[in-house]
């Protein structure tokens, strides 16, 4: 097992269809997990969730997260990423950035469509900073 240099964790994140695991405290102290799409904008995570969902209460409360995204092929590797987030409910950003997302997920075929069906008032814009990367190949070397 190696540690990724910081370009070769960013390009780890941007490559292909990786879902991401964000983890969030809840109110009460306990763990949240919620799978996500994002992509990497800057030194940022950039993803969107509903106002009401259990995540975005967690965000607009705690004001961080983490994220970890896996390789399950062999030889296994993985980014975790922690940091402050940064909260943007504004409608143009969300369609924008749901439509970067959809083309990441869904091909440049469907980005729009991803885009007007998730960048809607009501969704927000979460920019979590990579304050701290941990980052690993070839776990199983």
């Amino acid at each position: 097992m190696r540690e990724m240099a910081a370009e070769e964790a960013v390009a780890f994140l941007s490559a292909g269809t990786r879902t991401g695991h964000l983890a969030t405290v809840r109110d009460d102290g306990r763990p949240h997990v919620a799978p996500i799409w994002f992509v990497v904008e800057g030194d940022h995570l950039v993803f969107t969730t509903w106002h009401e969902s259990v995540k975005g209460h967690n965000l607009r409360r705690a004001g961080r997260a983490a994220i970890s995204v896996d390789d399950a092929r062999p030889p296994y590797s993985f980014v975790v990423v922690e940091g402050e987030v940064g909260i943007d409910d504004d409608v143009a950003e969300a369609r924008r950035v749901a439509t970067v997302i959809g083309g990441r997920y869904m091909g440049a075929d469907r980005a729009e469509e991803f885009g007007a069906r998730n960048g809607v008032a009501g969704e927000l814009v979460v920019r979590l900073a990579m304050d701290r990367v941990i980052a690993r190949a070839g776990v199983s070397d």
